[in-house]
């Protein structure tokens, strides 16, 4: 099994009225409307599996989870970047299928109907503080960080035990659209996060 690392960012954008409570609850509090549905984007800025080099490629993600997240029964969607060769697909597929253990692994655990990984024009725009993430035709995103007190200070949750990593920015979408494996979702409005990753395995 290939050691692996992936340094970048991560969006979020769930059906959540107000803040995602498992960012905080490590899973263990339900979601706001008692279950969850998300879509995800992962901005590659540095990034290997054994050899092969993963940098500079975007992954985007579909999770809709019937409960508190630690029950699983996830169900679990992937689109990579159409620019990754075949190796680099199949790399990044079995990260984040939880199958190359490590940061990831938990995917293995938790995750109930795995829906496929699929190739797709993947962009992750940053403009200011505003993320967008648009994925062909299945997913358009916008999120940006929450106002706070203090201005150019982002709210911020930090020093958390948060499987994607410790600060995890407060953030909001002002789009946030799904449509794949009939799914149609609209979270505009609803609750984001921003966060750095540095991610690793096994």
């Amino acid at each position: 099994m290939n050691a692996w690392v992936l340094e970048g960012e991560l969006i979020l954008n769930c059906n959540c009225t107000v803040f995602c409570p498992c960012v905080i609850s490590l899973g263990k509090h339900p979601p706001t409307e008692g279950y969850c549905q998300a879509w995800a984007g992962v901005r590659i800025d540095s990034g290997r599996s054994g050899d092969i080099d993963l940098s500079g490629l975007n992954v985007a993600m579909l999770l809709d989870i019937p409960g508190k997240m630690e029950r699983g029964n996830w169900t679990l969607a992937l689109w990579i970047d159409d620019r990754a060769t075949d190796e680099q697909f199949e790399q990044l597929e079995t990260i984040f299928r939880g199958t190359s253990r490590g940061t990831t692994g938990l995917f293995k655990l938790l995750v109930g109907e795995y829906l496929g990984a699929e190739r797709a024009p993947i962009s992750f725009v940053t403009d200011g503080e505003t993320r967008t993430l648009s994925v062909g035709k299945f997913i358009q995103g916008a999120v940006a960080p929450i106002g706070g007190a203090r201005a150019g200070e982002d709210v911020s949750v930090v020093n958390t035990q948060y499987w994607m990593g410790p600060e995890v920015i407060v953030a909001a979408a002002s789009l946030g659209r799904v449509r794949a494996f009939g799914r149609v979702w609209n979270f505009e409005g609803r609750s984001a996060e921003i966060c750095s990753i540095r991610w690793e395995g096994p």
